[in-house]
């Protein structure tokens, strides 16, 4: 026996030498596996984690789930291949640099977009190489020689391209829209990239003339010359659409117009709004379908306009209150209900009040290519575990909206279009990779979001149109990823696939559940909550963690990660150690083909009976209850029972009875360890490596016995 088993199994000296083994090995690389060619390929992309920081929690967990798959699907014979990468994670890393910048003094509002950008660039590679380290410290056996950047010069290239196509076929458009605005970063966001608060706030009835007027949002009415109320008001039968009255207002006299339409709600407030196309979508839509004037009262940092006169410059929040005491003295305000219940959009990084805004934009017409993915639902071709996740899917699908994919940020991919004015408040534009002949052309600064990129992650990691890896490795088997993405990510996954290659880009979606603290609460910097996967596995191990990752962590429910579960399961490694010490040292010299008696068959049937199980568990992701049976087999029925009987027989004179338990132990140590090994690699392929006369030299290309 290995003189290495008399000490107690030793993560810490163990997990970097044994994936440096299996880096050496080639194996990660599917194209290099024994009989390759000959192997059925399956492929998994990894979630490209932003290359802006540690791991954390989240992170681990989807390594290890996928890490898990890929491991099993390696060892049932297939060309395994899972791609590694990192995303550039446009705004999410501009705010994260912006944080940094601000701790220095420093804005990057007064920067060179290319001096800012290259800092950026630098601050992203860095923290890339770190982040690419710590995936191998949890295990990941994905393929190296194929990681990619969503930044590298041919992604770039081909999402560029993608637009062009886009655009070509009248899926893209630019316009004046509406658009969710940040005001402290200064950029437009998505619908997916702000969160929607409910708050209690003062709505306000105002007299507008004949008519009293109720709004939440007194800075936004200086300009309003329009009253809007539903045309089957019978309140307001009498007044007529166009009829014009004069008032009194903010600034003193105007003249207002009455406008019937039905988008108005005749139970909010009185029935009676006016309306501020530049700041409220549905206010624009209104003054679209009438043909109405708008005009901007709210700038990009969320100060008002001149039109405010005296208010002028002053940021909405501080100018609300002086506006209402104006409008008091005037004699304007009627009421204020102060305990007024509605929902505010706000941006999901820094939490600032979205100001709506009007904005030349880039648009993705979302309905044709949203009807293309309820189909491939509907057809079967995607599913998803959980199934309930499908109809948040469905959901998002048949109430999409037109996508804006601009960003004004510097940290991206640059939109391929080109601008010259063509006289007041008109511009020319071009879609192009080149810039147009002729003078007077910039290239559109903008960026796209990141979403437009990423969604198209699975066909750019394989090359698509005409990549090698893309005609063997695409489709993929499974995305894995958090099911807080499946409004964001995965619905762009599929109608890129979809559009482009007429197929769905994975036939399976896997969700899992946020990692939370030992309360089950979210994880926080500022509540000094977060738990570094890493320190857990400097501490137990990775098996530890991967296990306690995994085990009763149900798809599509969070789990609260607590230290002392990691550390049960790095009792569970040592228990296992213990078990091969055991094993080895009293069977070393047994002969692995002496026949069984009907005893030790029956054991090795129940055995094989697990394997059954654990197979058809596995092969339904049903990764949790797979991971949980091994463990009660290894501890309570493996090291318990069948241990605890078998010291009496291997101490006892039965010669025969000796050597078929002996025989029956070295077939059951090498089963748990093929079973154990997507779980828990490094200490499985540390003791395989330690076994005499087998027949695979690495546990990670062994067969599974299933």
């Amino acid at each position: 026996m290995d003189d290495l088993f008399l000490k107690p199994y030793d993560s810490s000296a163990t997990e970097a030498r044994i994936y440096k083994l299996w880096e050496k090995s080639g194996y990660f690389n599917p194209d290099k596996l024994p009989d390759a060619n000959s192997r059925e390929p399956y492929t998994i992309v990894m979630p490209p984690p932003n290359a802006n920081g540690d791991l954390h929690a989240g992170h681990a967990l989807f390594i290890t789930l996928e890490d898990i798959l890929i491991r099993y699907k390696r060892m049932q014979g297939y060309r395994a291949l899972w791609i590694p990468g990192a995303d550039h994670a446009g705004f999410e890393t501009q705010v994260v640099y912006e944080k940094k910048l601000e701790k220095e003094g420093r804005s990057r509002f007064h920067m060179e977009p290319q001096k800012l950008y290259d800092e950026i660039h630098a601050f992203t590679l860095a923290h890339k190489k770190n982040m690419e380290t710590q995936v191998r410290q949890l295990g990941a056996s994905c393929d190296w020689s194929r990681e990619k950047f969503t930044l590298d010069d041919d992604i770039i290239k081909r999402v560029q391209e993608v637009f062009l196509k886009m655009f070509s076929d009248g899926l893209l458009y630019r316009g004046k829209r509406i658009i969710n605005w940040c005001p402290k970063h200064q950029t437009s966001l998505s619908d997916v990239e702000t969160v929607s608060v409910e708050e209690t706030a003062s709505l306000y009835y105002f007299k507008y003339g004949p008519f009293t007027i109720a709004t939440t949002r007194p800075e936004t009415k200086f300009l309003d010359a329009c009253v809007v109320m539903h045309p089957d008001d019978k309140r307001y039968k009498k007044w007529k659409h166009g009829q014009k009255f004069d008032l009194e207002w903010i600034h003193g006299p105007r003249t207002a117009t009455v406008i019937k339409d039905e988008a108005i709600d005749p139970a909010f407030g009185t029935g009676v709004m006016t309306i501020t196309p530049w700041h409220d979508a549905t206010d624009f839509e209104i003054a679209k379908r009438h043909n109405l004037p708008f005009e901007q009262v709210i700038d990009w940092r969320g100060k008002l306009l001149p039109v405010a006169e005296e208010f002028a410059d002053m940021k909405i929040l501080a100018a609300r209150p002086k506006i209402v005491e104006k409008l008091t003295a005037k004699g304007l305000v009627e009421k204020i209900d102060e305990s007024y219940k509605h929902t505010t959009k706000h941006c999901y990084k820094c939490n600032t009040l979205i100001e709506p805004q009007v904005k030349d934009q880039w648009f993705v017409k979302m309905a044709p290519l949203a009807e293309k993915a309820i189909e491939a639902v509907n057809d079967g071709k995607v599913r998803f575990i959980p199934d309930n996740y499908e109809k948040i899917f469905r959901y998002w699908m048949e109430n999409t909206l037109d996508w804006n994919i601009s960003r004004q940020i510097v940290w991206g991919i640059p939109i391929p279009a080109w601008f010259r004015n063509r006289g007041t408040d008109t511009e020319e534009a071009v879609v192009s990779m080149q810039r147009p002949g002729g003078d007077g052309w910039e290239a559109d600064t903008d960026t796209f979001d990141t979403w437009f990129s990423s969604g198209q992650w699975p066909l750019m990691v394989t090359g698509y149109p005409n990549g090698k890896d893309f005609a063997t490795y695409y489709p993929t088997g499974v995305m894995e990823t958090g099911r807080d993405l499946i409004f964001k990510w995965i619905p762009r996954m599929i109608i890129f696939g979809l559009y482009l290659t007429k197929q769905a880009p994975f036939h399976t979606v896997y969700l899992h559940g946020l990692v939370n603290d030992a309360n089950g609460k979210k994880m926080s910097k500022s509540k000094g909550n977060v738990v570094s996967p890493l320190t857990l596995t400097e501490k137990y191990g990775t098996d530890a963690l991967r296990m306690a990752l995994v085990v009763g962590n149900t798809p599509g429910t969070d789990l609260a990660l607590r230290e002392d579960k990691v550390k049960g399961y790095k009792h569970f490694s040592n228990k296992l150690w213990n078990i091969t010490r055991f094993i080895l040292e009293r069977t070393e010299s047994v002969p692995l083909d002496t026949p069984l008696n009907d005893t030790d068959r029956s054991y090795l049937d129940e055995l094989n009976e697990l394997t059954k199980d654990v197979t058809s568990d596995m092969d339904a992701y049903r990764i949790h209850l797979a991971a949980e049976k091994l463990y009660h087999f290894v501890w309570h029925r493996l090291a318990d029972e069948i241990i605890e009987e078998s010291k009496q027989i291997l101490a006892g004179e039965d010669i025969r009875a000796r050597r078929s338990r002996g025989a029956l132990l070295r077939l059951m140590l090498d089963h748990i360890l093929r079973l154990l090994h997507p779980f828990m690699p490094f200490v499985t392929e540390e003791i395989w490596q330690r076994i005499p006369n087998k027949k695979e030299k690495l546990l990670m290309v062994a067969a599974w016995i299933g």
